[in-house]
């Protein structure tokens, strides 16, 4: 009889076992090709985990060169499945992926499952993700928490500016956001993420001071471009490489259609009639 039990209790367990891990499966948005990618990008860079996290960001980042750009790939529904897409980014998933890439070599692991941990401890909330608004929706708000998960380092920020800025653009917008446009349930939720930011505002370096933010900026830093435009905190966002004593943006713009080096420097990002009012740093670590 107790032997009976065990081998019940047995059979209970490896189903709930299974069961998870076709649940964890069906909770994605992929297609083959990405697993593909992903982990050709860890084997080809697996001999470089010794590299600095900054460096070795710079390095897989180009490796992306002429990857297609994409809109709003993100955007799947109020459950939020986790879309993992290396091929084709926006410019925050460019800078989200070379990050979880990075990590993962830095940790020594070449499987597909450790980087899909890794990204999806970038993208959300606390690493912990729960429906849309879990989402690090708000650039501003992904460096504060990627910094309190450790990820990344924004105290080089503190020698910039504090901004006042009030941040509301997506409960103000919801019809240009689908799942808000959908579910306007949710916008009380986002509304209150949004007081949460602009109580405790952002420190950026503003354009009219360039020099200062050359001081602190690094190659492999991941920066954001501060926004002018009322109610939104960043522009763009991507990844700084110096090439002697200049800096110049690896990124994946709109503009460009794909993933590429800008032909003229950073300060080009940040000419007086640009929308973009100033730079936030957010250095990776390990």
């Amino acid at each position: 009889m107790k032997n009976s039990i065990a081998v019940l209790l047995l059979i209970l367990l490896i189903g709930q076992n299974i069961s998870c891990a076709k649940s964890s499966q069906t909770d994605r948005i992929m297609l083959p090709e990405d697993k593909q990618i992903a982990e050709e990008k860890l084997k080809l860079f697996s001999s470089r985990s010794g590299l600095p996290i900054s460096e070795l960001i710079v390095e897989i980042g180009l490796s992306f060169l002429e990857t297609p750009y994409v809109v709003a790939s993100l955007e799947n529904g109020l459950d939020e499945k986790l879309v993992i897409n290396l091929r084709e980014f926006d410019c925050t998933t460019f800078v989200e992926n070379c990050l979880a890439l990075a990590r993962t070599v830095k940790h020594g692991e070449t499987d597909f499952e450790s980087f899909v941990a890794e990204l999806e401890k970038i993208r959300y909330r606390d690493g912990i993700r729960n429906q849309y608004t879990s989402r690090l929706h708000y650039f501003s708000e992904w460096i504060q928490n990627n910094h309190e998960k450790g990820l990344i380092n924004d105290t080089p920020n503190m020698n910039g500016e504090k901004s006042g800025k009030t941040i509301n653009y997506m409960s103000t917008h919801p019809a240009q956001y689908p799942v808000l446009k959908e579910h306007p349930e949710l916008i009380p939720s986002i509304a209150e993420q949004e007081k949460e930011l602009t109580t405790a505002g952002f420190m950026f370096f503003p354009k009219e001071n360039l020099p200062n933010l050359y001081k602190y900026l690094q190659h492999g830093d991941i920066i954001a471009l501060t926004s002018s435009i009322e109610g939104v905190d960043i522009n763009h966002v991507g990844i700084v490489i110096k090439k002697g004593d200049v800096f110049y943006l690896l990124h994946a713009p709109l503009s460009g259609k794909k993933v590429l080096v800008s032909d003229g420097p950073l300060s080009d990002f940040l000419k007086p009639a640009s929308k973009n009012n100033g730079i936030m740093i957010a250095r990776p670590v390990f």
